[in-house]
């Protein structure tokens, strides 16, 4: 009797010839199971797509609403970007799928999981962690890691077996998308001295013309954002406006050359339209309501928790304590942020919070000053007090 296996199932080109390759190898029972994450593909394609190539049963979930609220916010909060730039779109979809497939085994009393990871990836990292830190017993499987193929080997097994694809030898490149981004590998791009095509672009290709801009107005409450220009959204909802909203304008590029967990540098291109707005709106909030010492302290911390991300160490004590931390700092990130978007650029050009504590008498240079200047030359010698003993001592430091 065969045993039953939870594959991880995206409807690309590696989950898909990985069906007929388990059943070969593992004389498996494959159940696909199809997460939906905001990702604009037809999952209702890819649940025909696993079907037909083998599997015993297919499910599709919708995971849009808890990917939100328990890991792209979390991750919004923090301010995350790995190496300051990577927003980790694909990266904190990761622990969710894990405790999703983890889930689908337990209930299918299925021993084995498997994910069409490759080996040099980040991901098959984070997978094999979350997976073995919510249920060590089972048994985890990665076809991509045993099974060396090309992408125009695997196109020419797909071929040989009638497995319907939907990638071409003419379209090599490698996509993952979500709600909080798209990455795209491979091909040209892995010269990191290639400019890339415009042709890669799907969620920023630019719209508009050179001259044309667009304020918003972005509500955010404890951190969250929950309007655009004035009018309460649901956060799925709001995060796919801004992304076509934004996207039209060119914003959202990023091209970098990164770090991977397993020590290779990679050439990575994201789009991440929405992502990059709520994270500059978001730290451009807090600077205006957090104190000094909690505001550089927390930049500390957002350095930690996104490397805990890219990891894949989300389903730890340290990120549970950090989370903590991070949901307690939001208590006072209640305002409103403005932006102004333009050809494939914006900025934040406004801020406003009832819990400011920008005083404006303080700030102010004009006749509403009330700052009293006869306390600065005395601030001034305590605070430098330790450097003009070491001058006087012999011991400049210049």
């Amino acid at each position: 009797m065969s045993e039953k296996l939870i594959l991880a199932y995206s409807g690309g080109l590696d989950t898909t010839v990985a069906i007929k390759w388990l059943q070969e190898n593992y004389n498996a029972e494959v159940i696909a199971v199809l997460i939906d994450l905001g990702q604009p593909d037809n999952l209702k394609d890819a649940y025909e797509r696993a079907i037909n190539t083998g599997a015993s049963k297919a499910y599709i979930i919708d995971a849009k609403n808890e990917f939100v609220k328990d890991y792209i916010y979390p991750s919004l909060k923090a301010n995350a970007r790995y190496e300051k730039k990577y927003t980790l779109a694909t990266a904190i979809a990761r622990p969710l799928i894990a405790k999703i497939l983890v889930n689908f085994a337990q209930k299918e009393n299925a021993k084995m999981i498997a994910h069409g990871c490759t080996a040099k990836g980040n991901d098959q990292v984070r997978f094999d962690v979350g997976i073995r830190s919510l249920d060590p017993d089972i048994k985890i499987i990665a076809p991509m890691r045993v099974w060396k193929l090309s992408r125009e080997e695997e196109i020419e097994y797909a071929q040989k077996n009638n497995i319907k694809i939907n990638v071409t030898k003419k379209s090599i490149y490698s996509i993952d998308e979500n709600l909080w981004g798209r990455s795209i590998e491979c091909g040209n791009l892995e010269d990191p001295w290639s400019e890339p095509l415009e042709e890669i672009y799907k969620w920023s290709k630019i719209e508009k013309n050179e001259k044309d801009n667009q304020y918003m107005e972005i509500g955010f409450e404890n951190g969250e954002p929950v309007s655009l220009d004035g009018e309460r959204m649901h956060s799925v909802d709001l995060i796919l406006k801004l992304n076509a909203i934004a996207g039209a304008y060119g914003i959202g590029r990023l091209d970098m050359v990164e770090n991977r967990l397993i020590g290779i540098k990679s050439r990575e291109i994201y789009e991440a339209p929405a992502a990059e707005i709520l994270l500059e709106a978001h730290r451009q909030l807090e600077s205006l309501v957090m104190d000094r010492e909690l505001l550089h302290y927390k930049y500390l911390i957002e350095d930690k928790f996104s490397e805990m991300i890219y990891y894949g160490l989300w389903f730890t004590p340290l990120m549970k304590c950090l989370i903590k931390f991070i949901e307690e700092s939001q208590n006072y990130v209640t305002g409103v942020v403005r932006i102004k978007m333009e050809y494939k650029n914006f900025s934040v050009v406004g801020r406003k919070s009832k819990y400011s504590i920008y005083d404006y008498n303080l700030a102010t240079y004009d006749k509403s000053d009330i700052f009293d200047p006869k306390f600065s030359e005395s601030f001034i010698k305590i605070w430098g007090y330790p450097y003009e003993i070491l001058a006087k001592k012999g011991r400049k430091n210049g």
